[in-house]
């Protein structure tokens, strides 16, 4: 088993989670607004979006850039990993490879201070995404606790690309915002994201 097997049920069952789910948790999010960079390369993928909208292209196009954006729109030291092997308790099921990876360190090496897990979803399917990013999001709790890191909050985002559902994790209890942030308005998912970096 790895994160990508989980569902959201099974996830809240093995690690004995509370959940809550409610609309608009991080609509009062302050925009940030995106680089000139970010804006210039995202109007290009999104005209390419209506002709070839793969999920390589969604990937590459607009998830990475934009969490890239935030290390040059934030104060904080930002590090994106994509694609990094995560494996922290194998015998519980959390291993395997994170979409992406944001930590509060500029440390190249290996993974330090994890505090944000982005899911890429699966054809689209923003809520079938849900489990795996929620025990990514668990295995990042469990590192830093083991690491002696302070950070009490996880975030994390299951996404299309265009279609953004975040949720956050703190100690038992996960949040989920069951309102969806549209690409159409990068400055408040920067601005959601941001929040884990406070």
């Amino acid at each position: 088993m790895s994160y990508s097997d989980f569902t959201f049920l099974e996830v809240l069952n093995k690690f004995n989670l509370t959940r809550e789910e409610r609309s608009g948790v991080f609509s009062q999010a302050v925009e940030i607004e995106p680089t000139e960079f970010f804006k210039t390369g995202f109007n290009r993928t999104y005209r390419l979006l209506g002709v070839s909208g793969t999920e390589k292209l969604r990937s590459e196009g607009i998830i990475y850039p934009l969490l890239s954006d935030l290390n040059e729109v934030i104060e904080a030291p930002v590090l994106v990993l994509s694609g990094v092997e995560f494996n922290i308790d194998p015998a519980r099921g959390l291993n395997g490879r994170c979409d992406f990876l944001l930590s509060k360190s500029d440390e190249l090496l290996e993974v330090r201070s994890p505090v944000v897990v982005v899911v890429e979803a699966k054809k689209e399917d923003i809520r079938g995404g849900i489990g795996q990013c929620l025990a990514s999001m668990i295995a990042a709790q469990i590192f830093n606790n083991n690491n002696g890191d302070d950070i009490t909050t996880i975030y994390g985002s299951v996404t299309s690309g265009t279609n953004w559902l975040f949720l956050k994790l703190e100690g038992a209890l996960v949040t989920v915002d069951l309102q969806e942030y549209f690409i159409d308005n990068p400055g408040k998912i920067l601005g959601i994201l941001s929040q884990a970096f406070d």
